[in-house]
């Protein structure tokens, strides 16, 4: 498989006078990235970007050469090649007129780093990583919850749920590690109301 740039033949980069705004959000599993996400759009005019979601809107659409590959990964609790969920970030961004992003669920493990730097790294500027901190009992319950109530989502069940929260915890937790050492980690305590976590995140954009 190619590099982004090869996924993306013909597109316009993602540049301009002044180069976007990211903030990449991170947690685990039903950890409210996207309830979060949804109230930031809202309150300071980013666009919720979330990886999970593209993937799975690339997955189920007709003719997609990715949709089985995806699909795989996602009911394994997987990450998806870093060339394939770059290409469909990059793409989104460039169809967007807004330039303030919320990229969320991503990067996810080492490879997905290495692979964002080379291809976006100097094409953005990543101003912190707003990282949800919630036990493993309580998110698994809502991601339980969220499955029971219809989410239409393949991986909110007790086996795929063990496997997203291996993978999290052995290969996205050291990327908050390596961010956290860069001085770029906003830590919240996402064991609270929807509200309440709000208020922190609220304080967070508004210092920035």
């Amino acid at each position: 498989m190619g590099t982004c740039q090869s996924l993306l033949k013909g597109n316009r980069p993602v540049m301009g006078e002044e180069k976007p705004t990211v903030v990449f959000v991170l947690g685990a599993p039903g950890a409210g990235k996207g309830t979060q996400c949804e109230k930031i759009v809202n309150e300071f005019g980013f666009v919720h970007l979330s990886a999970g979601d593209l993937l799975r809107e690339e997955r189920n659409t007709p003719g997609s050469e990715y949709g089985e590959l995806i699909e795989n990964h996602i009911r394994n609790g997987t990450i998806v090649p870093v060339e394939i969920t770059c290409s469909l970030l990059q793409n989104a961004m460039n169809k967007s007129e807004t330039k303030k992003f919320l990229i969320d669920g991503f990067p996810r493990n080492e490879n997905n780093l290495e692979g964002w730097n080379r291809v976006m790294g100097n094409k953005v500027n990543l101003k912190f990583v707003l990282f949800f901190d919630c036990p493993e009992e309580v998110c698994v319950d809502r991601c339980l919850k969220r499955g029971a109530a219809g989410s239409g989502r393949s991986d909110d069940n007790e086996d795929s749920l063990k496997k997203r929260f291996n993978t999290y915890i052995n290969d996205t937790m050291p990327i908050i590690e390596h961010y956290n050492k860069e001085h770029l980690v906003r830590k919240v305590d996402a064991n609270h109301s929807e509200d309440e976590i709000f208020d922190i995140v609220k304080k967070l954009f508004q210092e920035e």
